[in-house]
């Protein structure tokens, strides 16, 4: 007898699609005709194809164990690192500190070390990740963010998880702010910026301009200055808007590109100063929910902040 617990993730699809992911070499003919025999029972009594089970709901499988025979797996996501900054962690998300260098999701360069295979390697060895009996949700991340940026990532552990943390993102539900190191003295400590910014495909670069066209999309970013030397700033940024390369981008338009930024910094300047990785950090990020949020309702007012950001202590102890 064969005997599967239906989880979350499972639960709601129906009996028929659930079977033939559970026992994936058995027939369809030999499904429906177990189904009709009573050899296929949930909760110990007859079902139906069209049924969609609950979570929890037991089904047994008085069948060959031959049709659950599954080959060792070989997942991609299990040759990347299963180590993680976690700033949080609970039954439904998860908050990664994204190093440096590391890609958010698979390029035609890079398909296997990605943040969100270490994501699924991880929760596949805490036994909160099996491919094999959640086949309805892979975990996902509900937002990028550069591969040369570092912080905050969020990641959903489930469907649910996933479609609130979008929406929430989508109506700016979410707080999150950015740290920079820029060259030169800002004039105005804090500013809101607006523009156009165009994407160049080919060249995988914005340019900010100064009219609205059909080939570009508004674009505005804050700032406020924290911390100056004399060469450099220390600034907090709120995105209003997200577009690719924004921050780097705006900031370099207005004569103040991010430190270490080898496509709109100064190359020059960086390298008298012997950097050669950008000053670019999602350092926080406030649930702050006006609508009701299911069951993510709880992380409502919470705030969460990576404190050990490289270039921060650097500028305040004066080593930048």
């Amino acid at each position: 007898m064969l005997k599967f617990e239906v989880g979350k993730n499972d639960a709601g699809m129906r009996m028929d699609k659930l079977l033939q992911k559970l026992m994936p070499t058995l027939p369809k003919s030999l499904m429906y005709k177990y189904i009709r025999m009573k050899k296929i029972k949930l909760n110990g009594k007859r079902t139906d194809i069209a049924y969609k089970p609950l979570v929890g709901d037991i089904i047994e499988a008085y069948i060959s164990d031959e049709f659950a025979k599954k080959n060792e797996p070989k997942y991609d996501f299990l040759t990347a690192s299963d180590k993680l900054d976690i700033v949080y962690e609970d039954e439904n998300i998860l908050l990664v500190d994204k190093k440096q260098g590391v890609l958010v999701h698979p390029d035609k360069n890079e398909y296997r070390d990605t943040l969100i295979s270490r994501i699924c390697h991880y929760l596949y060895k805490k036994g909160e990740y099996d491919p094999a009996s959640e086949n309805s949700f892979t975990p996902a991340l509900a937002n990028r963010i550069d591969r040369n940026t570092g912080g905050i990532v969020i990641a959903a552990k489930n469907a649910a998880a996933l479609k609130i943390l979008c929406d929430k993102i989508k109506y700016r539900e979410l707080d999150k702010r950015y740290l920079a190191v820029v060259h030169g003295i800002l004039k105005q400590k804090q500013a809101l910026l607006e523009g156009y910014l165009y994407k160049n495909e080919d060249k995988n670069q914005v340019y900010l301009q100064n009219r609205k066209t059909d080939d570009n999309k508004t674009v505005k970013t804050k700032y406020k200055v924290l911390k100056e030397d004399g060469r450099l700033s220390l600034i907090e940024v709120e995105l209003i808007t997200g577009r690719t390369h924004q921050i780097r981008a705006h900031l370099a338009s207005i004569g103040h590109p991010l430190l270490g930024d080898g496509k709109y910094g100064r190359l020059k300047d960086d390298k008298k100063l012997g950097f050669n990785k950008q000053a670019l950090y999602s350092y926080k990020l406030t649930f702050d929910f006006k609508t009701d949020a299911g069951i993510l309702n709880y992380l409502n007012g919470k705030e969460f902040e990576v404190k050990d950001v490289w270039f921060k202590d650097a500028f305040f102890d004066g080593t930048i």
